[in-house]
């Protein structure tokens, strides 16, 4: 059983999956948010992670990038890169991850409301690429999403994967609204 990075309670891991859709274009002209944005900026090997939907502008944004590897995506500690921000005060978020070089990778993308960067809040959310489906039954168990779902390929350019952030609401996992 795969051990998600963070997810250490039922209700934490509950709180944390999410819908993704890969491979959609971020908004035109945003700037591009941390430590590595200039790989996007100048359209080098990277990804450009748009994520939308907040549930509220509190907290900490982490997104995790892991090579489509089935041995280690979702592993602890076995992602390639890893990108902190705290979330901005209105609109959708383009953080910009470099890659090591151009092949096939997934991503986790998991917004900690509290800020602690800790499993440990109900209202947390999160998401992967690919569009997964994933239920309360998924997360609970620890069933990591089809990694041929949520994979994506990386060139000598800077390619974009939209984030559509999901929480947990009633018995449902799905974005705020839906």
């Amino acid at each position: 059983m795969s051990n998600f990075p963070g997810l250490p309670k039922l209700a934490a891991l509950a709180a944390s999956a999410a819908f993704v859709l890969a491979g959609a274009p971020a908004v035109a002209g945003a700037a591009a948010l941390g430590p590595q944005a200039e790989a996007c900026e100048s359209n080098g090997s990277a990804v450009l992670v748009h994520v939308e939907g907040f549930k509220s502008r509190s907290g900490l944004l982490r997104v995790q990038l892991y090579e489509a590897n089935p041995k280690t995506f979702l592993e602890k500690k076995q992602y390639v890169e890893r990108i902190e921000l705290p979330v901005t005060k209105a609109g959708a978020m383009n953080v910009c991850v470099s890659v090591p070089k151009p092949g096939n990778y997934a991503l986790y993308v998991r917004h900690y409301v509290e800020g602690k960067g800790e499993g440990s809040s109900k209202s947390d959310g999160g998401g992967f690429s690919g569009n997964p489906q994933m239920s309360l039954m998924d997360l609970a168990f620890k069933r990591k999403p089809d990694l041929n779902k949520t994979k994506f390929s990386v060139g000598g350019s800077t390619a974009e994967v939209k984030v559509v952030l999901n929480y947990v609401q009633g018995l449902s996992f799905k974005p705020i609204g839906a």
